[in-house]
């Protein structure tokens, strides 16, 4: 079973995905990797998030996009 690295809780920020024990919202990592930022300039900017979880995430992301691209 994989831990989960990003939740959602209508208690926090309204339920927008946070990396788990943070209030950070999952989207803040790809939108810095989009403005062409650094995994380690995130990290800086959001010391809450673990590398472990930030690693995590671009991998459930990466995972999501091949499993998307495979013939049905």
């Amino acid at each position: 079973m994989r831990t989960r690295v990003i939740h959602s809780d209508p208690e926090i920020l309204s339920g927008t995905p946070v990396f788990v024990g943070t209030r950070v919202p999952a989207q803040s990592l790809f939108d810095y990797l989009e403005g062409g930022e650094t995994l380690d300039e995130f990290l800086r900017q959001f010391p809450s998030v673990r590398r472990e979880q930030a690693v995590a995430a671009i991998e459930l992301a990466r995972e999501s996009v091949l499993a998307d691209a495979r013939p049905a």
